[in-house]
């Protein structure tokens, strides 16, 4: 199996070889996903900035980097106390990958309350087949797109949370992926499946951290099932190393009467693209998908959200921010799709953005297709720098005019951090964003 690719083909190899390679023992749901990503990588390769949903983000430099596939590097050693920074100090249930792979000495998922199971795929491949067979591959098929048939071609490593019917878990599930020195060069490609069953209410947390400035490539996916009058948080925080690579695909699929919430908060890696698209698939069903992104230096941070009302009587509520410096690029595509039958729908898209540099740029564009007549949808998206007013108000009280304009940047973040919900890691996420533009922990 070769172990570095330069160009998709290479990429095709190393697919090739997942899928059609026993020597792991994968289940079958694995086998069968692997095969098929594999050949859905071989006819739609990596996406080009001929396709307009990535017109704005050419992603040449992940096809061209060689990657080692995780499951080929050796994994190292990471003591426990170097995850304290990154789990808010909460005694949640933490599901660790450490250099994209599943680390369970690192990892506390045995005291789960009756009615909640978390465990790795390749364990929930064997232990739950029937149930993982009926969602694996589901909302995200492996044809979706090349990068979610890459992540199926590989498919090996991942969550399977499941809450059941009418369960109430009052604690977050935390999915943290940390990176280190040993994780140079390495690929990995997570699958998590989160499925709440009727009337069920549960909040999951995913986090991507590094512990060294390398380069690496994380390609994630998760896929959602929110069943019956169920509620899920989903909390997306991505801290990667700024010489990392991330794509991350969120897909839903909700049933009547559901709510699903989804946040992205993003600061790192060098290339990113975050895609969030959900279904509403079920009478009286909504989403409220939010974000903020702040970039710097050179980043480019792609974000794509997709809401498709499938069924009448649904609303979604979107609102993203972005703070852009230096020479920066960011990219907002929300769209919000209404089927005929989808009648009295109600949504509503934002974007607001603050370019606070000469060389940074924003491509914004929220999106709006409607085929129903009873329906009350609006967006739009502004973009713009410091408000001078406020500025000049400041400074008269005297607040020197760096401190100002930082206060300013931190007023602007924290309008959307105030819709988490959870409030540790609320504060947390509050604390981060102050010491970005303040350079000091306020308390």
């Amino acid at each position: 199996m070769s172990t570095a690719v330069s160009t998709t083909v290479s990429f095709q190899e190393q697919a090739n070889a997942f899928a059609t390679s026993v020597a792991d023992g994968a289940p079958a749901p694995l086998t069968a996903l692997r095969a098929a990503g594999a050949e859905a990588f071989a006819r739609l390769g990596f996406p080009t900035t001929r396709n307009e949903d990535w017109r704005y983000t050419s992603v040449s430099a992940i096809a061209h980097t060689p990657f080692v596939a995780a499951l080929e590097r050796t994994v190292g050693t990471l003591d426990a106390a170097a995850l304290e920074p990154y789990t808010f100090g909460g005694t949640w249930p933490l599901v660790v990958f450490y250099n994209g792979r599943f680390a369970p000495a690192l990892s506390s998922i045995d005291s789960l309350p009756d009615g909640v199971r978390v465990m790795d795929l390749a364990t929930a491949a064997v232990q739950e087949a029937e149930l993982l067979a009926r969602h694996l591959g589901v909302s995200a098929p492996a044809d979706r797109d090349g990068f979610t048939a890459l992540n199926a071609a590989f498919a090996g490593e991942g969550t399977l949370i499941h809450v059941a019917k009418e369960m109430v878990i009052d604690v977050p599930v935390h999915i943290l992926h940390v990176t280190d020195a040993h994780g140079a060069g390495v690929m990995s490609h997570p699958r998590h499946v989160v499925i709440a069953e009727p009337h069920a209410k549960a909040s999951v947390i995913e986090s991507y951290v590094s512990l060294a400035d390398v380069a690496y490539f994380t390609n994630a996916v998760v896929e959602v099932s929110v069943d019956n009058g169920a509620t899920l948080q989903l909390l997306r925080i991505q801290r990667e190393s700024p010489t990392a690579f991330h794509v991350g695909t969120v897909e839903a699929r909700q049933g009547r009467d559901s709510h699903f919430m989804a946040f992205t908060f993003q600061t790192g890696a060098a290339l990113s693209r975050s895609n969030v698209f959900t279904v509403l698939a079920g009478d009286g069903c909504g989403t409220t998908l939010n974000g903020l992104y702040m970039l710097g230096d050179a980043q480019h941070g792609d974000h794509q959200t997709r809401v498709e009302h499938v069924a009448p009587n649904c609303f979604s509520r979107e609102a993203y921010k972005g703070l852009l410096d230096d020479a920066s690029h960011g990219v907002f595509n929300g769209k919000v799709y209404v089927h005929p039958e989808a009648q009295k729908t109600d949504g509503k898209q934002t974007n607001n953005t603050l370019l606070l540099s000469k060389g940074a740029q924003i491509d914004t564009k929220p999106q709006l297709e409607i085929f129903a007549d009873d329906v009350k949808c609006t967006h739009g998206a502004t973009v713009g720098r410091i408000d001078e007013t406020a500025l000049f108000y400041l400074k008269s009280r005297g607040i020197g005019q760096l401190l100002a304009r930082q206060l300013l940047m931190y007023a602007f973040a924290a309008d959307v951090l105030e819709t988490i919900e959870n409030e540790t890691v609320k504060e947390a996420l509050e604390q981060l964003t102050m010491v970005r533009f303040t350079g000091a922990v306020h308390h």
